[in-house]
Formats: C-alpha cells, sequence, structure tokens
C-alpha cells in the first residue's frame, strides 16, 4: 500500500513548486467560467489546466555521493556543447570556458538546481530579448540571470539562466555570498528556457550534444579529474 502512496504521489499527483500553485488556480477558475459558456471549452480548459499542474512539478532528486562533481542545473537536452570566453558581465571575459548549453521545453521540471557545491561570487540580471532558447545568440541577447560560484575545489564556474520564446519569467532565489551544496534548488523559470553551465577549459565535460539531463543528478563533470582525450566534435 506505501509503495503504490508514493507512485501515485510520484507520477499522478507530484509535487509542484511553490510558484505554480497560483497560476493552477487561475487556469482552474478559467476553466471553469469556460465550461459554463461551452463544455468543450471546458475541457480544453481541463487539459490545460492539468499542463499547468505538471508543469510545475517539482520532483525530489538524488543526487550522487562524488566529491568535486558537477551536476545538470536542468532537466532538458544538451543544445550545445561550446568553448567560448566567459561572460563579460561577471568579469569572466578574460577566461575561456566549455559551455555546456541544457534547452528545456515547456514539457520538462523546470526547477533549477546548483550545479555544484560552493559560495556564490557574483550575480548579475540582464533584461533582454525573448528569442528562441536554442538559438546560440540567446547566450548574449535574451533575459538572464548570470550567476558565477567558487566551488569547494576551487574552481571558478557559473551558470545561467536564460528566458526563452515563451518564457517571461526568472526567478533566482540566490543572492551573493550564499552558499549552496550541489544538487540544490536555486530557482526556475516559467514556460520553456535554457540553462547554460561555464566549465573550465581544463575540466572535462563528460556529456555529449543530444544527450537527456535530469537536474541535480546527471554529472556533467569532475573538478578534480585528470583531463582525458575526448572525441573529435564534442566541444566546438
Amino acid at each position: 500500500m506505501k509503495n503504490i502512496d508514493i507512485s501515485l504521489q510520484k507520477y499522478i499527483f507530484p509535487n509542484i513548486n511553490q510558484d505554480g500553485w497560483k497560476f493552477v488556480s487561475i487556469f482552474a477558475v478559467a476553466t471553469a467560467l469556460l465550461g459554463l459558456i461551452w463544455i468543450p471549452l471546458g475541457l480544453i480548459g481541463l487539459v490545460l489546466t492539468v499542463w499547468c499542474y505538471y508543469f510545475f512539478r517539482d520532483p525530489d532528486r538524488v543526487t550522487p555521493d562524488i566529491k568535486d562533481a558537477v551536476v545538470a542545473p536542468a532537466d532538458g537536452v544538451v543544445q550545445m556543447i561550446t568553448r567560448v570566453t566567459g561572460p563579460q558581465e561577471l568579469g569572466l571575459n578574460t577566461k575561456t570556458f566549455n559551455r555546456i548549453s541544457i534547452f528545456m521545453s515547456v514539457f520538462n521540471v523546470h526547477v533549477n538546481r546548483s550545479p555544484a557545491t560552493g559560495k556564490i561570487q557574483k550575480m548579475k540580471y540582464i533584461k533582454g530579448k525573448f528569442l528562441n532558447a536554442t538559438l546560440d545568440k540567446a547566450s548574449k541577447d535574451n533575459e538572464r540571470q548570470l550567476l558565477s560560484m567558487k566551488t569547494d575545489s576551487g574552481k571558478d564556474i557559473a551558470f545561467v539562466q536564460i528566458a526563452g520564446l515563451v518564457a517571461r519569467r526568472i526567478v533566482c532565489l540566490a543572492k551573493e555570498g550564499d552558499e549552496y551544496q550541489m544538487g540544490q534548488r536555486f530557482g526556475w523559470i516559467r514556460f520553456g528556457s535554457r540553462l547554460d553551465v561555464y566549465l573550465p577549459t581544463d575540466i572535462e565535460p563528460l556529456v555529449c550534444v543530444g544527450q537527456t539531463m535530469i537536474a541535480g543528478e546527471t554529472i556533467l563533470a569532475n573538478l578534480t579529474a585528470e583531463k582525458q582525450n575526448r572525441p573529435q566534435g564534442v566541444v566546438r
């Protein structure tokens, strides 16, 4: 019986993000009103209300107990792995990083988790455009929240929440000086978006383009592992 209750909570009635209840309530009220006007409209509204509920789901995750690991900060698919200079807004434009971009569709969990254990050094919010988050220029043109972290291993990394084509709100709970554990929730983005993770070039990415990520669980890299030869074409 206990296993059945756990399954119901995990798959049928999952926990949802605190931000989601007001949106679910709005959708539910609109559904009731549409149903009074015309039942088929009410049914459409019901489908959208269920989708809204599942959009804001916030499942528990099991973070790997691996020292100095870097995990995916978001659910989604690795869109690109590119060698770039660091974000100028964080004062990292004199360094080169491997940038791993994870695209979240409207069907993914949108709660974001700290990719590593460490202290938030600097933050910068940029009010920008809402281009398709799959485009490379979204990392410079779109609305975004940038964070840099000094990890417990002494490495400097950065991660960026990027609003997408239909996303209209980035929520970041972190503050400068906050200390985060790997996999700890730090924010979310509403309705489709992207997360970029900037790793030093001496850190070997352990994922590839097209791979599906699970926030807080999938290992992106190990900050203290020795770099090895990687297959051609993964970092462009």
